[in-house]
């Protein structure tokens, strides 16, 4: 951990963690962003490089009906008593608190390529991709996921492996989320 960083995993061994409880980890946390980490692979063996996605739009509205039922029956979005606002305030409470966590999830994956850029390192895409992967439909969390190259790729797969490759990545990403966490302090 560096200084002024607290990281929590989600797990520290190999066991299974279903896709929609890792985000509602990052919530009990009170995370200021969640980054599910990855390693690719492809049919080609040729592929390589670092991915970063955010939720797309789809995917997006499909997870806020499940957050707001969730938050309406705890009668509470973002913090905000439900049972003292209308449905339709309540509606535009959740769809604010969507868009802004969709904003920063974009600045955070972008942030999060640069430091890729800036570090030399192979990158798949140059700009963030956009997809409905369960573990970026929390609305309320700023999320992302770093795809960070490609374990069927063997010269890659043994960059990956390295403590080397790790650390390499640990950093941009360590930098990427400094850069996230002072552009939005106070937020």
């Amino acid at each position: 951990m560096q200084e002024g960083l607290r990281v929590a995993l989600t797990r520290d061994t190999d066991r299974f963690i279903a896709l929609e409880d890792r985000p509602d980890i990052a919530r009990r946390l009170n995370a200021d962003l969640f980054i599910s980490i990855h390693a690719d692979s492809a049919e080609a063996e040729s592929a390589r490089g670092a991915s970063v996605y955010v939720l797309s739009e789809k995917g997006s509205s499909q997870a806020a009906e499940r957050f707001a039922a969730r938050e309406n029956g705890a009668g509470r979005v973002n913090g905000v008593a439900l049972t003292r606002t209308s449905a339709e305030v309540g509606a535009i409470l959740l769809d604010l608190s969507q868009r802004g966590a969709q904003a920063r999830s974009a600045q955070a994956a972008t942030l999060l390529l640069r430091e890729l850029r800036e570090a030399g390192l192979a990158m798949h895409r140059e700009h963030p991709e956009t997809a409905s992967l369960v573990v970026l439909k929390a609305p309320d969390i700023p999320s992302i996921l770093f795809e960070t190259g490609y374990i069927n790729n063997p010269e890659e797969a043994a960059i990956l492996a390295s403590p080397a490759g790790q650390d390499a990545r640990a950093q941009v990403a360590a930098r990427a989320v400094r850069a996230y966490l002072a552009r939005n302090a106070g937020a």
